[in-house]
């Protein structure tokens, strides 16, 4: 069996791609501080140790004790208007998080690593549709930090010749079962659902974008087929290949036709109300997945629909505002 590691894995993406692994007939090993992730995410059968990816010496001995093969990076610091407020925060934890990680992927001679990125990357773009190979312009620290990391591993590579895939997520939402949902509060979908479970008025951050309607547009992908993507992407690393791939589904939706999604799904209207900008918004961001379809063979198979379905079961058996 290939045994790899993942960093974060206890984490909302995380415990999806540890499923997901598990189900392809991965060994893994999850390392995670469990600042943000949920211990009781990850499966009784898969070793874990909470650990701070910034303790490089026992991260070393553990890829080295461990025997692992590759590595899957999700451990990272990911609220955009959090890291416009505290960008050293972010550039502490993801760059030198990554830092440390690399360093003793060195020490422990693992030359495979699928890195975490995201579509903030880009930033606002004239294309309807957004390739890999398109100018990088992150608008916040958090999209800096991803675009370091990606320039990170790629002078690793030079330095020693190492494998890497590095996967530009773009919005993340569902859940594989109510077990794995997202108890975050950061992203879309989890706030208009923790407003309605305080009984608030879920918020869109700004009309006035030159959008068709005014809201910001966005890629939505389930995070079962961004799990299942890494599976690939691990799979990919056993040849001689090294790339950037976009992970989305080539569709945008605006924020407030998410929002009469929302109320479709859950059978209730919703009262949103509009209030000013986000730092660090781009306009609009939607993938072009096509380099994912013909390098790794995927494709997202899941519709908005059932990102939010799943999404609000979940919430509803696991509400984040009630979890420690």
């Amino acid at each position: 069996m290939n045994k790899w590691l993942v960093t974060g894995g206890a984490g909302y993406i995380g415990a999806h791609v540890v499923k997901n692994l598990l189900e392809n007939d991965f060994e893994v090993v999850v390392v995670d501080d469990l600042s943000t992730g949920l211990e009781r995410k990850i499966p009784k059968n898969v070793k874990f140790y909470k650990l701070n990816i910034s303790n490089t010496s026992e991260l070393n001995n553990i890829l080295k004790n461990e025997k692992i093969e590759g590595v899957i990076h999700l451990a990272a610091k990911k609220a955009v208007v959090e890291s416009v407020l505290n960008p050293s925060l972010y550039y502490r934890e993801n760059i030198g998080g990554l830092v440390s990680l690399l360093d003793a992927m060195r020490n422990s001679s693992v030359k495979k690593i699928v890195f975490s990125s995201s579509a903030s990357v880009y930033g606002t773009k004239k294309e309807d549709r957004v390739s890999e190979e398109v100018e990088t312009n992150p608008e916040s620290p958090y999209g800096e930090t991803k675009l370091i990391g990606e320039w990170l591993i790629k002078a690793e590579q030079k330095a020693r010749n190492i494998n890497w895939i590095s996967l530009r997520y773009f919005n993340v939402v569902g859940a594989g079962n109510n077990e794995l949902g997202d108890t975050g509060v950061n992203n879309l979908i989890p706030m208009v659902f923790s407003a309605i479970s305080k009984n608030e008025r879920p918020q869109i951050f700004g009309n006035d974008y030159l959008t068709k309607d005014g809201t910001c547009i966005r890629d939505y992908i389930h995070v079962e087929d961004l799990a299942f993507a890494h599976v690939l992407a691990a799979k990919k690393l056993t040849e001689n290949y090294s790339e950037i791939l976009n992970i989305g589904t080539g569709q945008g939706y605006s924020v407030k036709e998410v929002m009469d999604l929302i109320e479709k799904v859950i059978g209730e209207k919703i009262n949103y109300e509009f209030v000013g900008r986000r730092s660090g918004d781009p306009a609009q961001t939607i993938a072009d997945p096509s380099k994912a379809l013909k390098d790794l063979n995927w494709k997202a198979k899941l519709d908005l629909e059932e990102m939010i379905s799943s999404s609000w079961n979940a919430w509803q058996k696991h509400n984040p505002l009630n979890e420690k």
